[in-house]
C-alpha cells in the first residue's frame, strides 16, 4: 500500500463564506486556518496548499471573551529607533475590524511561503455584504 500525495493541478478548491457576528474570535480563527490549510479535507497533504478560499463578513461584530476586549493590545514596530506602536483593541475595532481577524489567523498558519500563500486566500469583509458571489460560496456555520 502506497502513501497518498496530492498534486497541484488535482486539487479542487471550493469556496465558503463565514459569518463572524457574535462569534469568539479565536475559535473563529481556528476553523478558517483548518479551511484555509484543507485539513478538513482527506487528501491533505503538509507540503502542498490543499485548502479552500474562505470569506469572512460581520467582522466588526467580532467578539472577545473575559476583559479581553480592554485589556488587549496590538503592537507593531515602524522600524525606526523607539518606534513601538500599539492600538487597543476596541480601537482596533473601530478603524480596521478586518485587521483583527487577519492578525489572528496569520498567527495559526505556518511562517513559510506556504503560509503567505494560504493566507491570500482569506478575504474578510467588515460588513454583511461581499463582492464574491460568482464563485458561489458555501455557507459554513460555526458554533
Amino acid at each position: 500500500m502506497k502513501t497518498f500525495s496530492a498534486k497541484k493541478n488535482t486539487i479542487k478548491k471550493k469556496w465558503y463564506c463565514i459569518d463572524a457576528q457574535n462569534k469568539i474570535l479565536g475559535r473563529l480563527a481556528t476553523t478558517i486556518s483548518i479551511y484555509l490549510r484543507g485539513k478538513h479535507k482527506p487528501e491533505y497533504t503538509k507540503h502542498i496548499d490543499t485548502g479552500d478560499y474562505v470569506i469572512v463578513v460581520n467582522a466588526k461584530k467580532i467578539l472577545l471573551t473575559g476583559k479581553k476586549n480592554i485589556n488587549k493590545k496590538y503592537y507593531h514596530h515602524t522600524g525606526y529607533i523607539g518606534g513601538i506602536k500599539q492600538i487597543s483593541f476596541k480601537d482596533m475595532l473601530i478603524t480596521n475590524p478586518e485587521r483583527i481577524i487577519y492578525l489572528a489567523v496569520k498567527g495559526m498558519l505556518p511562517k513559510n511561503s506556504l503560509g503567505r500563500e494560504m493566507l491570500k486566500k482569506l478575504k474578510i469583509f467588515s460588513d454583511h455584504q461581499h463582492i464574491h458571489f460568482a464563485q458561489n460560496p458555501h455557507d459554513l456555520y460555526i458554533t
